[in-house]
């Protein structure tokens, strides 16, 4: 995964093949050579979002030959598609029929202003041709729609709002096909204590693209024995030296921890995993490792995305919410409402990415384990308080073969570490009351689990949704 790439898109521009030499020796020029002018404006504006994939302006069936082609060899995340006036159709109606499945944006971008006062002026009625591409598109809308491919998507504005909705939809494109190649570790198994968590790994291949590999408790202690102690000794002294530590921490037990941490991420590289789902509550986790690995990430430069409880719909919700916001994403589980104080409180036990805020780290013992019988009983984690500020909250699970999202908005309030064993903050929803936002969620059928991550993706999430065929609700 890399979560700082920007979308690949294939952009797709029309031209009236008869209005083409159209005012040659005006003063503007002619038809064409106002076109290339518009359309190097729209490369330029597009290439601050996206790496752009054009091939020149559209007249001809080879034209839309060649681009179509060009589009599938370079595999392009989605399509920007428009006319630049009135055109021919024969070019767009064999777009539509030839190019392979992909997201299309198909826009129509309104002039700031116009000077058409008269066009007995050959150059104002070379300008009159030229700005109509409401004709265009209301033209091409037919087409469009008789089609009726998937993931597609209309919009007119200006070029300023073209430009904010298509690099939404753009977004959401890439994440889809980041989706596509990424590659899902489960370790090592469903967890038997939450059914309603458990999804077709088939049905997530088939339809949203992960391919889920199931990786061994045998595997991690293996290489758990492998890892140099010389290795783990430097790894939980660079850990100790970032974080505070609380003084009942066992440093054998935190290198164990780190070491566990560590070879898991390593098993995990092995098989190029992007999304690691650990079931950090088995027993035979627990029986054969002692402890539930507290410290992943261990490497500053990690993209791989760690969630618990074998929550595999938890897992791609986090992942998805990092690949869109591309900053670290949290795992919780709202826990209780705060009625009082008008808001809820939510984390989660077991790996949450901690590297956002140092500060906000506290090396503690996992007291819920602490009194077992495990070997490494109490062995410490990286106890997080999630930082403040406006999260998108993203919850996905299966129902009927279909993934569904329900998201909303909520704060992240100012919270002190008092939640012993679990990652966690005070969160409250801007306008409504922590009642009325789960009578919002209820209805809906959720599990308890959430990703989390700083800001407001909601719009990009709702495209993904409708571009990977899930049911969608925002509750605002």
């Amino acid at each position: 995964m890399n979560m700082n790439t920007k979308p690949k898109v294939g952009v797709l521009l029309i031209g009236a093949k008869r209005f083409r030499e159209l005012g040659q020796g005006t003063a503007d020029g002619t038809y064409e050579e106002r076109k290339l002018s518009e359309a190097k404006v729209y490369i330029d504006r597009f290439s601050e979002f996206a790496d752009i994939v054009y091939d020149g302006i559209v007249y001809e069936r080879e034209d839309v030959t060649r681009t179509i082609n060009k589009f599938f060899i370079e595999r392009v995340d989605c399509v920007f598609a428009m006319y630049l006036s009135w055109a021919e159709d024969f070019t767009w109606i064999r777009f539509l029929r030839e190019m392979p499945s992909v997201p299309i944006f198909f826009a129509s971008i309104v002039r700031d202003k116009l000077d058409i006062v008269d066009t007995n002026d050959e150059n104002q009625f070379i300008d009159f041709l030229s700005a109509g591409a409401l004709v265009g598109v209301q033209e091409a809308s037919g087409s469009f729609q008789r089609f009726n491919r998937e993931m597609c998507e209309t919009f007119i504005g200006t070029l300023d709002d073209v430009c904010a909705k298509f690099k939404t939809f753009a977004k959401a494109a890439h994440v889809r096909a980041q989706l596509r190649s990424t590659n899902l570790g489960l370790l090592a198994c469903y967890n038997e204590a939450m059914w309603a968590t458990y999804v077709d790994p088939y049905n997530i291949f088939k339809k949203i693209g992960p391919e889920i590999h199931f990786l061994s408790i045998q595997e991690l202690t293996g290489e758990i024995e492998n890892t140099p102690q010389g290795l783990v000794d430097e790894l939980t002294d660079s850990i100790a030296q970032i974080y505070r530590m609380m003084p009942n921490v066992d440093y054998e037990k935190f290198k164990a921890s780190v070491r566990a941490s560590y070879a898991m991420e390593q098993i995990a590289k092995q098989t190029d995993i992007d999304l690691l789902v650990l079931n950090d509550i088995d027993t035979v986790l627990f029986k054969y490792v002692g402890l539930r690995p507290g410290f992943t990430p261990t490497s500053k430069d990690s993209q791989m995305v760690t969630v618990p409880e074998g929550d595999i719909g938890g897992g791609l919700a986090t992942y998805i919410l990092q690949l869109l916001a591309g900053s670290n994403a949290n795992f919780i589980e709202p826990f209780y409402i705060d009625h009082a104080n008008g808001g809820f409180v939510a984390g989660h036990a077991g790996p949450n990415d901690y590297r956002e805020a140092p500060e906000n780290v506290v090396i503690a013992r996992d007291e819920r384990f602490a009194k077992t019988a495990w070997k490494y009983a109490g062995a410490p984690f990286a106890w997080y308080v999630f930082p403040t500020g406006m999260k998108t909250m993203l919850h996905m699970s299966e129902k009927d073969g279909v993934m569904k999202m329900v998201c909303t908005v909520v704060e992240c309030l100012p919270t002190k570490h008092y939640l012993a064993s679990y990652s966690h903050a005070n969160f409250r929803h801007p306008t409504l009351s922590p009642e009325e936002l789960f009578n919002k969620i209820l209805p809906n059928g959720v599990t308890q689990h959430y990703g989390i991550v700083a800001g407001d993706v909601t719009a990009e999430l709702e495209y993904v949704a409708k571009l990977c065929g899930f049911e969608f609700v925002c509750i605002k």
